[in-house]
């Protein structure tokens, strides 16, 4: 009796494990990928600099994934990506103040050496002038004939005066 209930306990077992792991390696089944936390990126961390205040650092990085009661002074953010039921990987990443000014910095990312404080490039656009000769609602009652093209139009610019002649006479 013993034997056959031990026998069929390992069968169960067996399945049961056996079973799980084909449903976990269907192929076909979609499997979500599932990121939690702050998404930080080398770029972002470049910009971090000794003395930055906490409001600097929020701006750039975002809020913290921890607010630790026990260490006031650090700021952990902590980014778990999972693609697709495949391992998941961690980042971290924390941020120590000394008088709400950034002190140090700790965890997975490596600080870029050629970072430097990068100069804007500014572009001028030129957008062409507006004709404001007429309102929509002119160009359509235009268009649907309710108003003949040689109607005057409705203008915001003043119209230029006629020159006389006294005005190119020498003097």
């Amino acid at each position: 009796m013993r034997k056959s209930l031990l026998i069929c306990s390992l069968i169960a077992s067996q399945a049961l494990v056996s079973c799980t792991y084909i449903l976990n390696n269907l192929p076909g089944v979609y499997k979500i990928d599932v990121q939690q936390g702050n998404i930080i990126e080398q770029s972002q961390l470049d910009q971090l600099r000794p003395n930055m205040s906490k409001k600097q650092v929020q701006f750039i990085l975002g809020s913290p994934m921890l607010d630790n009661v026990f260490h006031k002074n650090r700021w952990d953010y902590i980014y778990i990506n999972q693609p697709s039921g495949q391992d998941k990987v961690q980042q971290q990443l924390s941020v120590f103040f000394n008088n709400d000014k950034v002190t140090g910095i700790k965890g997975d990312f490596k600080p870029n050496v050629n970072a430097g404080p990068k100069i804007a490039k500014e572009i001028t656009v030129e957008v062409p002038k507006r004709d404001l000769d007429r309102t929509m609602w002119e160009k359509i009652t235009t268009v649907f004939g309710l108003l003949g093209p040689d109607t005057p139009l409705r203008s915001s610019k003043p119209e230029p005066k006629p020159a006389s002649t006294t005005d190119n006479l020498p003097l």
